[in-house]
């Protein structure tokens, strides 16, 4: 027997297991359960590259399933089915990555400001890890609560009345979405009489006509539930304040989890509506597409409306999650691929934003930000009698706002899709598939929707790129007062480490995109995931 295939229960059994520990491990000894959760963050890490090694290895050059796995060894698909494909493992690495830089980051004090922050953090990556590896919907409703619930703990973490005001609308409108789960979820229960995604896949087709408005209807209510955590406008006006109110780590975290929902809406909009589907193939494209569209318009402006940095790290979130939703719908292999890979890099990027802007926050007095505007919407007036005073050329910059300024600048360049880091060749990736670039340049056909989506792109990176050089600016180039803050090397560190991937990223962007590739025409091939679950030719019953 091959022992390597039960790899792919570690991404949930191992958090779980570390979670149900920390909770014996008395409160008080803070340290200790920090270093189980870090310990535990890294094994899961080292577990997610091992079968990211196994879904590249294993796969053959069409980029298909690598492996399935049927918990307690039921047939499918009756068994609770874990399926592992180039994208699974994907996110799941890209999980870990953040989980880690998010621990070591609280391990400065945030670990302590309140209990059972390592405990809710493992569950949240065990529900994380469930919902991108499970292959039946009621365990993706499973997983999701887990998440959901874990999250709630988290965003609450540390008090504060507007992190609690923040809290209760993130968990009010959370428990609406997992209602609509359900209802979506019995719908197409009702109508195909399975939950299985590769069994779906094979019924949908089948489907009568007096039942497909039905199971519309389910799928619809189901795309909402998922919209509303991807954060599709006008379902996501939560989202901005509620990462902001979040605690450094946990709105780190936390830019996973909008990407959750962008995961199971590419993955059932090919899977169940793909070519297959007959006549119910592109079901909900056009809703991504231009839902999709309206929300980066709607972040765009909300970026360069944003004062205070947390919410333009919010906006920023709402960036990227209309780009891939866009993407999404566009159904093309290239734009997914493209998509792919901007949602690595927006999520590395997004997220050191958020680290960072704790850190960057303690160099600035507060209310700095309503002062500033203020001064440049009204000057600042001055006695004309008064003597000039001598202007000092030059600024002796101490080193770690040296450090914070040039990750800040780092982190501009990557939302704003310059070069040289990943961000740039994520944008790049993205257009060219958007516009279907042949091998000599060439443009053809490219409808009206595909030349808007792109100049929305266009103008969120260059919003992007405003909203950053302005809030830098005030905060390393002009400040009202200069403040050295005190920054630990353990804060530092993450920011770096997760820029550093970003720019490994670009270094290595042709082994990269190689993946997203391979990743996006195995997406676009149902019948191999549903030989890999089922072991039973694409038609078959």
């Amino acid at each position: 027997m091959d022992w390597t295939r039960h790899l792919l229960i570690i991404p949930i059994l191992l958090p779980l297991v570390t979670g149900a520990a920390l909770l014996v491990i008395d409160e008080t000894r803070h340290t200790l359960k920090a270093l189980v959760s870090v310990a535990s963050t890294l094994l899961l890490l080292l577990a997610g590259m091992a079968l990211m090694r196994m879904a590249g290895g294993v796969a053959d050059g069409s980029g298909a399933l690598s492996s399935s796995y049927a918990v307690a060894d039921w047939p499918a698909p009756f068994a609770i089915v874990l399926v592992l494909d180039r994208l699974s493992a994907m996110m799941l690495v890209l999980t870990s990555v953040l989980a880690l830089a998010s621990l070591v980051f609280s391990l400065a004090r945030w670990h302590r400001a309140g209990p059972h922050f390592n405990t809710l953090f493992q569950f949240l990556l065990m529900g994380l890890g469930g919902a991108f590896l499970t292959g039946d919907l009621f365990n993706l409703f499973v997983f999701f609560e887990v998440t959901l619930a874990a999250s709630y703990g988290l965003l609450l973490h540390g008090s504060g009345a507007f992190r609690v005001r923040s809290g209760l609308h993130y968990i009010s409108i959370n428990l609406a979405a997992s209602l609509l789960f359900l209802i979506g979820v019995s719908l197409i229960y009702g109508v195909t009489g399975t939950l299985s995604m590769a069994d779906l896949a094979l019924r949908i087709p089948e489907v009568r006509n007096d039942d497909r408005m039905l199971l519309q209807a389910g799928a619809a209510i189901l795309g909402v539930a998922f919209l509303v955590k991807a954060g599709m406008w006008p379902l996501g006006f939560w989202l901005p304040s509620a990462y902001m109110a979040a605690a450094a780590p946990v709105g780190a975290i936390f830019v996973i989890l909008t990407k959750v929902g962008v995961y199971v809406l590419l993955r059932l909009s090919l899977l169940l509506f793909g070519s297959p589907a007959g006549e119910l193939t592109g079901f909900g494209g056009v809703a991504l597409l231009w839902g999709g569209m309206v929300t980066l318009a709607f972040a765009t402006s909300g970026v360069l409306a944003s004062q205070a940095m947390g919410r333009l790290a919010g906006y920023s979130v709402l960036i990227s999650s209309g780009t891939l939703l866009a993407a999404v719908g566009m159904g093309d292999s290239a734009v997914v691929s493209g998509a792919l890979f901007y949602l690595v890099s927006s999520t590395l990027s997004t997220a050191a934003l958020f680290l960072l802007i704790e850190l960057v926050e303690r160099a600035r007095e507060p209310g700095a930000d309503l002062l500033a505007v203020t001064m440049e919407a009204y000057g600042e007036e001055r006695d004309e009698t008064e003597e000039p005073e001598d202007e000092e050329v030059g600024v002796v910059m101490p080193g770690a706002l040296a450090v914070l300024g040039v990750s800040f600048g780092c982190v501009a360049l990557l939302l704003a899709g310059l070069p040289p880091l990943s961000g740039f060749i994520a944008k790049f990736a993205l257009l060219t598939g958007m516009l279907n670039l042949d091998g000599l340049g060439n443009v053809t056909e490219i409808p009206a929707r595909t030349w808007l989506l792109v100049t929305l792109v266009i103008l969120s990176g260059l919003a992007a790129l405003v909203a950053m050089m302005r809030t830098g600016i005030r905060t390393f180039w002009a400040p009202l007062e200069a403040i050295v803050p005190r920054v630990l090397v353990m804060e530092v560190v993450p920011i770096l480490a997760l820029l550093a991937l970003c720019l490994a990223m670009a270094v290595g962007g042709g082994a990269m995109i190689s993946y997203t590739d391979a990743a996006a025409r195995a997406l676009h091939e149902p019948p191999r995931y549903i030989q890999s679950v089922l072991g039973t030719p694409s038609g078959a019953r």
